[in-house]
C-alpha cells in the first residue's frame, strides 16, 4: 500500500509515499513528515492506494508518522475536500489552512508540559522594598506574591525580562516548575449567573423564536438596521444553544471588534470561551485549538479563520458583519468565511445567523432565492432615535485639512453639549502625496504605480502597496528644490487639525498605524467609552460594530474616489460604509446626526442613500447587476498573473484564453489591473464569467490542467480566484 500525502506546495496534485516498515498505516487526516527534494516537509495523509502515480523504485519512504489518529472532524474533512474543488486550490495548500501554525511545522497536537515560575520560601517573604533598586525584578515578585500564574510562554507578553527571571533564581527567589497539562474539561451544562438579559422588544423576540425552533441545518439573515440590537439576537440564541451542551461559533470581520464583544459574551455567560485572531500568538492560538478539541470551550470567538476550529457538539454559527469585505482571504487559499460558514453549517447540520445592516448583495439574493430565510430588525434598541442626515455640499468652500466651515461649526455644538464626534476618513497617514512646488515632481514609488504616503510621525513615506519605505525627503530629487508640499489628507494631518481647532477636546486617531501594539487598541476604546475622549478619528476600523452611546455627530470627510471606481462593486462598498458609519450616531437616547461632505452633491446614489436607505439601494443595484450579466447572478472568477516584463504576463493570458473551449464560460480580457506594476511586477488579469456554478466548475477544471502545462506559465506567477471581492 502507498500513501497519499498532500504538501503545502502550489502544484495541483497529491504526493505518494511509502509507509514506515512494521508500522500501522497513517490514517486520512493524519501529519508525515517526508522528504521532499533536498528537504522535509510535513504533509498530510489523504488516502491509501495499491498503484503510486510514479515508477513504485522511486518512491521514498515517509520519515516519520507524527499523529495517533486524524486532527480533522468528519465535516472538517468533507469542508477541505469540497472548499478545494470549490476554489480550485489543491488540498496541499487548503489542509494546512485549517490547522495552527504550530502544527503545520511539525509539533505535537497534544497538549504539552508548561513550565511555570514559582516562589521558593525566600521568595514568598522578601520584602519588595529590598529590591527597589532592581525595578523588573521587583515586579515579577509582586506580581508571584499577589498570588498570579506566571507560564514561561508568556514572559515576554507581560513585558518581563529574561534576565531578571535569571537573577532571581541565582538569588534563590524564583524556581522554575514543570507541570503536566490537566485534560480539557468539559464545560458545565448547569451554569448559572452571568448578566441578565433586557426585555427583547417585539421584532427581536421573533427573530429569535424563529431560530430557535428550527432544527437541523438553516440559514437565517438577521437585517437589523444600525442600532437595532442584533447582538443581543445573537445572545438570545446562544443561551439555549449552550443550555443544551452544545458549542457556538461566532466570527467577527475584524479584530476591532472582538474586544467589546468578549466583554458582552463573557458578561452574559460565565462558560470558557476562546479567542482567536490575528493579535494573538502561535502558541496560544494552538492551546484554544487543543482545548475546543477535546470539547472545553462553549464559544469560540475569532475572525476568518476560526472558522475551522474543531468543535465536538457544534450547536450554533453566527457571523457578524457578514457582509464585510475582511471575511474573504487575498493570499494563497481564496476562500471567503461567510460561504465556507454556511457550507460547514450544512455540513453539521446545525443553524447559522447572518448579521448585518447593510447584507452582501449574494445575500440578499439568496434569500430572494428562498436558501435563507429573511428576518428583519426595522427599529433601533431602547430609546435612539432615528439620525438626522445632512449632505454637505463643499464646492467653493476653504478645506481645513478637510473640515469644512459649516461641518467645524457642528463639531463645536456637539462638543459644547458634551457630546462626543466621530470623522471618518478611510485614508491613514499624513497626506497621499508629496510634491514639488518648483517643479511639479511627485514622489512615486520606484516598485509600484502609486505615490508615497507621508506618514509624519514617523518622518517617513511609505507605499501603502508594497510596503516599502524611506526617510521623508529633504529636497527634490529632480531639481533639488526644498519646496516640498504635501498634498491630500490623512488620518494624521486630520488629528493634528483637530488638536490647534478644539485644544480643550481631546481627540484620538484609531487606524492601522495607530494601533500596532498589543493591547493599544483596547486601552483607546476604554479611553473613548470612559469620556476622556471627545473626538474620535478613524479609518474603517471605527466604521462598524462598535457602540459608542455618547457619539452624536459623525462627518464623513471623502468619500467621492468611490463613486467613480473601475470596481463593479464599489457602489456596494459605498452604500455599506455609509450606512454603518452613520449607525455610530445616536445610539442611545440622544439624537444623533451624521454630515457627509462631497464635492458631487447631485450624484443620484447620494441621494438615494440618504433618502430611501439601503434597502432601496440594494433593490436598485440587483437589478442592475442581473441586466448586467454580474454577480450574483453569474459566477465569476478571474485569472491574474505578474511578471517582471509586461508581455510575459500579458502573452501568458492570452494564451490561456485561447485553450478555453467554446461554450457558456467567456473571457473577458486579458487587461492591465488597474494598479498595473505592483512591488516592481507588472500585472494582468482576465475575467471568466458564466451564467451558473455547474458550468463555471466544469469548464475550467479542465481548462486549468491545461494552463498549468503552458510554457509561458513558468515565466510568470499566475492563479485564479472565485468570487473575488476586489478586482483593483
Amino acid at each position: 500500500m502507498y500513501i497519499q500525502v498532500a504538501l503545502p506546495v502550489p502544484l495541483p496534485r497529491l504526493f505518494s509515499y511509502l509507509p514506515l516498515p512494521d508500522q500501522p498505516l497513517p490514517e486520512p487526516g493524519t501529519r508525515v513528515r517526508v522528504p521532499f527534494g533536498r528537504q522535509s516537509q510535513v504533509g498530510i495523509v489523504v488516502s491509501h492506494g495499491p498503484e503510486p502515480e510514479l515508477d513504485p523504485a522511486k518512491i521514498k519512504t515517509i520519515e516519520a508518522s507524527l499523529d495517533d489518529h486524524t486532527l480533522f472532524s468528519p465535516a472538517l474533512w468533507k469542508l477541505a475536500q469540497t472548499a478545494s474543488r470549490y476554489y480550485f486550490t489543491p488540498l496541499g495548500l487548503v489542509l494546512p489552512q485549517m490547522i495552527p501554525v504550530r502544527l503545520r511545522k511539525g509539533e505535537s497536537a497534544e497538549p504539552a508540559a508548561v513550565t511555570l515560575w514559582q516562589l521558593t520560601d525566600s521568595g514568598r517573604e522578601v520584602a519588595l522594598d529590598s529590591l527597589k533598586r532592581a525595578a523588573q525584578q521587583q515586579r515579577i515578585i509582586a506580581y508571584l506574591q499577589a498570588g498570579k500564574r506566571l507560564e514561561d510562554g508568556k514572559v515576554t507578553e507581560l513585558e518581563f525580562s529574561r534576565q531578571a527571571l535569571k537573577a532571581l533564581t541565582e538569588k534563590g527567589l524564583l524556581a522554575p516548575h514543570t507541570e503536566q497539562p490537566e485534560p480539557a474539561q468539559s464545560w458545565d451544562r448547569n451554569w448559572t449567573g452571568g448578566e441578565e438579559p433586557p426585555r427583547l422588544n417585539p421584532e427581536q423576540a421573533i427573530a429569535v423564536s424563529a431560530i430557535n425552533q428550527h432544527e437541523g441545518f438553516g440559514c437565517f439573515l438577521l437585517d437589523g438596521v444600525t442600532g437595532s440590537g442584533k447582538t443581543e439576537v445573537y445572545l438570545s440564541v446562544m443561551k439555549e444553544v449552550l443550555r443544551r451542551g452544545q458549542s457556538v461559533l461566532v466570527l467577527v470581520p475584524e479584530i476591532g471588534l472582538t474586544p467589546q464583544t468578549i466583554a458582552r459574551f463573557r458578561r452574559r455567560f460565565p462558560l470558557p470561551m476562546e479567542v482567536l485572531h490575528s493579535a494573538v500568538n502561535d502558541t496560544e492560538r494552538l492551546a484554544s485549538w487543543q482545548r475546543a478539541r477535546a470539547g472545553g470551550a462553549a464559544i469560540v470567538l475569532g475572525t476568518r479563520s476560526a472558522l475551522f476550529t474543531p468543535l465536538p457538539e457544534l450547536g450554533l454559527i453566527v457571523i457578524d458583519e457578514e457582509h464585510d469585505a475582511s471575511f474573504k482571504q487575498q493570499e494563497g487559499f481564496r476562500y471567503h468565511g461567510r460561504d465556507l460558514a454556511v457550507m460547514r453549517a450544512q455540513l453539521e447540520n446545525v443553524p447559522i445567523v447572518l448579521g448585518s445592516a447593510t447584507p452582501a448583495l449574494e445575500t440578499l439574493n439568496n434569500v430572494q432565492q428562498g436558501r435563507y430565510r429573511h428576518l428583519t430588525l426595522t427599529r433601533r434598541a431602547g430609546a435612539a432615535q432615528p439620525v438626522r442626515q445632512i449632505l454637505q455640499d463643499i464646492r467653493h468652500l476653504p478645506l481645513d485639512a478637510g473640515l469644512s466651515p459649516p461641518l467645524i461649526q457642528r463639531i463645536r455644538q456637539h462638543l459644547d453639549e458634551g457630546n462626543q464626534v466621530m470623522l471618518f476618513l478611510n485614508r491613514r497617514g499624513f497626506a497621499p502625496a508629496l510634491l514639488c512646488h518648483e517643479c511639479g515632481h511627485l514622489h512615486e514609488c520606484n516598485r509600484c504605480d502609486a505615490f508615497y504616503t507621508v506618514h509624519q510621525a514617523s518622518n517617513m513615506v511609505q507605499c501603502h502597496h508594497c510596503g516599502s519605505q524611506k526617510r521623508l525627503p529633504r529636497q527634490c530629487p529632480d531639481c533639488g528644490s526644498t519646496q516640498l508640499f504635501t498634498r491630500g489628507v490623512g488620518t494624521e494631518q486630520l488629528e493634528q487639525a483637530l488638536e490647534r481647532l478644539f485644544p480643550d477636546a481631546p481627540a484620538v486617531r484609531i487606524d492601522r498605524d495607530s494601533t500596532s501594539r498589543k493591547g493599544s487598541l483596547e486601552a483607546m476604546l476604554e479611553r473613548i467609552r470612559s469620556g476622556e475622549v471627545k473626538i474620535l478619528v478613524g479609518t474603517q476600523m471605527l466604521a462598524k460594530g462598535h457602540h459608542f452611546p455618547d457619539v452624536t455627530l459623525v462627518g464623513l470627510l471623502d468619500v467621492d474616489s468611490a463613486l467613480f471606481s473601475a470596481d463593479f462593486r464599489a457602489a456596494e462598498r459605498l452604500a455599506q460604509l455609509y450606512t454603518q458609519v452613520a449607525g455610530r450616531s445616536g445610539r442611545a437616547s440622544k439624537k444623533g446626526e451624521v454630515v457627509l461632505q462631497t464635492h458631487q452633491p447631485e450624484h443620484p446614489l447620494l441621494h438615494q442613500l440618504l433618502g430611501a436607505g439601503y434597502a432601496a439601494f440594494a433593490k436598485d443595484a440587483l437589478t442592475e447587476r442581473q441586466q448586467a450579466l454580474l454577480p450574483p447572478y453569474w459566477q465569476l472568477a478571474v485569472i491574474r498573473a505578474e511578471a517582471n516584463q509586461a508581455h510575459e504576463a500579458q502573452g501568458f493570458l492570452q494564451q490561456a484564453k485561447s485553450l478555453l473551449p467554446a461554450g457558456q464560460v467567456q473571457m473577458i480580457g486579458p487587461m492591465a489591473a488597474p494598479l498595473e506594476r505592483k512591488a516592481g511586477k507588472y500585472r494582468f488579469q482576465a475575467l471568466l464569467l458564466a451564467p451558473d456554478r455547474r458550468s463555471l466548475q466544469h469548464s475550467l477544471e479542465p481548462w486549468l490542467v491545461a494552463v498549468a502545462n503552458l510554457e509561458s506559465g513558468k515565466r510568470c506567477r499566475w492563479h485564479l480566484e472565485r468570487d473575488p471581492q476586489d478586482l483593483l
